[in-house]
């Protein structure tokens, strides 16, 4: 069984509608819908945004319904001109770049209290898409701080609210994990949001039209 976690309803939609749902149930108030697609079994969790809800739904794709490995994908921030808008890209690593342990441990921006760095490295697709770092935070804005955080520091490529907290609830499960982005908008090309709303169904389209070959690998 593929688990799925997806934040939003209309990123949720791009894969449902292709899929032969056998039952859809709540658990934990959300929704999951359970059937076959493109020849796989899989669960789908629509979870919510932010990076509780993120590692609520990845646990609940493993607890209840035996996920073997898991997928995430769904739209996000480019930060810098290596991304492009409505282009779809593989996630190679992910951070939390709101979770900071350094006053206490000596760690770097983004270490769990867990583990000795703050990168977390994700299972890899042969698929031709461009590998990229991801950061995760339950922030949506236009701080110049972070952006200054998550491209000096963390050489991060795109931000999200969920990635990286799927990666770290995979990862204690000890289960392989899968994320792949398309971009609805880019830091420093004017508001984030108007962007984010005016490029969010192309940039959907777009990882649709990919779903076929992503779910071939798995």
């Amino acid at each position: 069984m593929i688990g799925v976690v997806i934040a939003m309803q209309s990123e949720a939609d791009i894969l449902l509608d292709e899929m032969q749902i056998v039952r859809s149930l709540t658990v934990s108030g959300k929704n999951v819908h359970v059937g076959k697609v493109y020849g796989k079994d899989v669960a789908v969790c629509v979870c919510g945004v932010g990076k509780v809800n993120a590692a609520l739904g990845t646990q609940i794709l493993i607890s209840k319904f035996d996920a073997k490995k898991l997928l995430n994908f769904g739209v996000a921030g480019g930060l810098n001109n290596g991304t492009e808008l409505c282009q779809v890209y593989q996630i190679k690593a992910a951070v939390q770049f709101d979770f900071d342990l350094t006053q206490l441990n000596g760690t770097k921006i983004g270490t769990l209290d867990e583990y000795t760095e703050n990168y977390l490295y994700l299972n890899l697709l042969k698929a031709n898409f461009a590998k990229k770092n991801l950061g995760t935070s339950d922030r949506f804005n236009d701080s110049p701080n972070d952006y200054k955080l998550l491209t000096e520091e963390l050489n991060a490529d795109i931000r999200d609210m969920e990635g990286a907290a799927i990666v770290q609830a995979a990862f204690a499960a000890q289960l392989p994990v899968y994320s792949v982005k398309a971009i609805s908008d880019v830091a420093g090309s004017g508001s984030t949001t108007e962007q984010f709303l005016v490029n969010k169904d192309k940039a959907l389209q777009n990882l649709k039209a990919v779903l076929p070959v992503i779910f071939e690998e798995l």
